[in-house]
């Protein structure tokens, strides 16, 4: 009945996995949690994505996770007179605040937030890097530039300043809006894009309060500068790789997605990898051998997570291409030199008992052969400390939050039981028990480690590890 994987699968939902059979047969494929984007759709689709999750959930074997995409800002120029120009190389381009429509001497762009930040030398991309410009003077209203690769540019396309710090939030009221919408349907997890400091991360908290788990997505040179201060206030980060692709050299980027995965487990969070993970596989049935290798790579960096966009949300094969992410994390996580990578950058355990337990079940797991690590928690504290160690055996997860369980699908190895909590120590080894026998991670006979807070229902009191024998009767 479990994943015979620990890495996660998010999968967004868009017109090509919109109806609750297709979410079904996705969650079917392997998607462990369902991300909603907020830059497409209007609150109503969202909210009938939402019921169609929640409706599907009702028959399926693991509480299933939610996570919204805030939009952000979009910085974008303005429209051109003939819809699109051609920009030569070498020629001058302006780009102003007049809304009069563009040609190919100039164009608006109707922020002066960027304006204000520019110097001279600095680089301003176009159309996701297509087109790139060197600024050559800044005036109060307008930057004279000149092209360096040109193209053709059309209406409305994107802007990227890569090597300067935007006095932009993060958080558009159109992204506080949906915010609050989001929380009220009671997503699991929210995407926080166009983080540059640390302050848009404690803004989205205080907003936040609590109601969900903030995932803060790394697509901006900026946030690399402050990750440590990102990590320690965020409950998550997304490598967000489209956006690094644009504003830093793609040769970069890998180095990077591996020290973001690094530093996101060293500080104990939850790290999810995306972008262009199975892009192929938006026309086409199967993917190429590097995109595989791509999401092997991942898997191997002991990501928490694999996020697919376009392939399960606007793709031809959204299944499949599910598929193929379950099959190739579950074929890397069989691979000899998985486990020792996983464990190779285990956090340090703070000096706490919680730590120093979680830290134990798994060296007693391995010891003793158990067959499963058994865990109750109320909020998920404890659960992801046992996530943190990356034991070799399962981790059944027992809480009686059902939004903890919920939010917990996208945390590494993690397999969420929604239950009542336990009353007695001796009904806490039966229970444990009776969960890890029903989903089949241990058969008659075997032993499981549990790991417990006394006294019971006491959030954060995790002090209690014990081994446990299964027996027949613990199968009723």
């Amino acid at each position: 009945m479990r994943r015979q994987r620990s890495t996660r699968i998010v999968a967004t939902l868009g017109p090509a996995s919109a109806t609750i059979e297709r979410i079904r047969a996705l969650h079917k494929a392997g998607a462990d949690v369902f991300r909603l984007n907020m830059s497409h759709g209007s609150h109503d689709d969202v909210a009938a994505l939402y019921q169609a999750i929640r409706e599907m959930e009702k028959t399926a074997t693991w509480p299933v996770g939610v996570m919204v995409d805030l939009q952000g800002p979009k910085l974008r120029i303005g429209r051109f007179e003939e819809g699109s120009v051609t920009l030569r190389e070498g020629a001058a381009f302006r780009l102003d605040l007049d809304s009069a429509p563009g040609s190919t001497e100039r164009v608006q762009l109707p922020h002066p937030e960027i304006i204000s930040v520019l110097k001279p030398g600095l680089t301003l991309l176009l159309d996701d890097g297509r087109i790139r410009l060197r600024v050559e003077d800044v005036g109060r209203d307008h930057v004279a530039t000149r092209v360096v690769v040109g193209g053709r540019l059309s209406d409305r396309k994107g802007v990227n300043v890569p090597h300067a710090i935007l006095p932009v939030e993060a958080m558009t009221e159109k992204d506080r809006i949906d915010l609050e919408f989001a929380l009220d349907l009671g997503v699991d997890w929210v995407a926080l894009s166009f983080v540059q400091r640390p302050q848009d991360v404690r803004d989205a908290r205080d907003l936040v309060n609590g109601r969900a788990g903030i995932i803060a997505k790394i697509e901006k040179p900026a946030a690399i500068d402050s990750l440590d201060e990102i990590l320690d206030l965020a409950d998550g980060v997304m490598v967000a790789r489209g956006d690094l692709g644009v504003e830093l050299p793609l040769e970069e980027v890998p180095g990077l997605q591996k020290r973001i995965v690094r530093r996101a487990r060293a500080a104990g969070k939850t790290v999810v990898v995306a972008t262009q993970m199975l892009e192929s596989m938006i026309r086409a049935p199967i993917p190429t051998r590097a995109e595989v290798s791509d999401v092997a790579n991942a898997v191997f960096d002991g990501a928490d997570a694999v996020m697919l966009s376009g392939e399960s949300a606007v793709g031809d094969f959204p299944e499949e291409a599910v598929g193929v992410m379950d099959r190739v994390a579950r074929t890397v996580e069989d691979d000899p030199l998985y486990l020792g990578a996983a464990q190779s950058d285990l956090t340090i355990p703070e000096p706490t008992t919680a730590d120093a337990i979680s830290a134990a079940a798994r060296q007693v797991a391995d010891t003793v052969n158990a067959s499963a690590i058994v865990t109750y928690t109320t909020s998920g504290s404890t659960a992801i400390r046992a996530a943190r160690e990356r034991p070799k055996k399962p981790v059944l997860v027992l809480t009686p939050n059902l939004r903890t369980a919920r939010r917990l699908a996208l945390t590494w190895g993690l397999h969420c039981v929604h239950t009542e909590d336990a009353r007695s120590f001796q009904d806490m080894i039966d229970k444990a028990c009776h969960w890890a026998l029903r989903t089949e991670m241990v058969d008659v006979g075997g032993r499981i480690v549990i790991m417990a807070g006394m006294p019971f229902g006491s959030p954060g009191k995790t002090n209690t590890l014990r081994i446990a024998r299964v027996t027949s009767r613990h199968a009723r």
